[in-house]
């Protein structure tokens, strides 16, 4: 299928347009709703400025249209992002891993729009699917909210050592391991598709009660 792909910057949607050329679709658009405020129902808003360097990386030509983030005007503005994609892509990506809420909303809106969805992480095991992540991407965390989560993981990179502590995190404080509750957010610097890499150049770190972010001040690109 021609596939356009939802996209955030973060792991989630990079893994779904990863296994989805592994399969043998063809990714040729990126779609992102950026939301006005950071407490979005279904949007990633940490960096979300970042998902124009992001397609940059890719190749991949980007739809961008901006959100009020209030709850049910987000699901017009993204069915007018997703009505933007052209006659000639067959179905939508996402990286829905076990949000209903997201994934019900996202599903009717193609249905009215005449496009398949293609979810390739829906209900697979959230460990399973984090620790492949961490082998295939580059990914650092750009957000925290939650137990557990304190600053000195702004800004740090999912590998192997952080999977392990996020386990024993999520083992004690109940959160989703990979972060589909909000708990986190993440950044992708890397993947197998990626024609360029992503190199932050300057970033700051804010903190505020129990959450924090990492904001990306300045970043290009760079050979692979």
């Amino acid at each position: 299928m021609r596939l356009a792909a939802l996209v955030s910057g973060g792991k989630d949607s990079t893994y779904a347009i990863y296994m989805a050329l592994s399969e043998g679709h063809s990714v040729v658009t990126l779609v992102t709703v950026r939301p006005e405020r950071d407490d979005s129902y279904m949007f990633h808003s940490a960096n979300a400025h970042m998902t124009d360097l992001y397609a940059q990386a890719c190749g991949i030509p980007l739809i961008v249209e901006t959100s009020s983030g209030e709850k049910e005007a987000e699901l017009l503005d993204l069915e007018r992002a997703l009505s933007r994609v052209g006659a000639d892509v067959d179905g939508v990506v996402t990286g829905a891993v076990a949000s209903e809420y997201q994934s019900s909303r996202i599903r009717k809106i193609c249905d009215r729009l005449g496009l398949e969805v293609y979810s390739p992480l829906w209900k697979k095991d959230p460990a399973t699917l984090l620790s492949g992540m961490a082998e295939l991407l580059d990914i650092v965390m750009v957000q925290v909210s939650a137990a557990g989560l304190d600053e000195s993981w702004l800004g740090r990179r999912i590998d192997a050592k952080a999977v392990a502590d996020l386990k024993s995190i999520q083992r004690r404080y109940r959160i989703s391991i990979v972060g589909e509750g909000g708990e986190y957010e993440t950044l992708v610097l890397d993947a197998p598709f990626f024609k360029r890499r992503i190199h932050i150049v300057s970033s700051r770190k804010e903190w505020t009660g129990d959450r924090g972010i990492l904001r990306i001040l300045e970043a290009g690109l760079e050979d692979k």
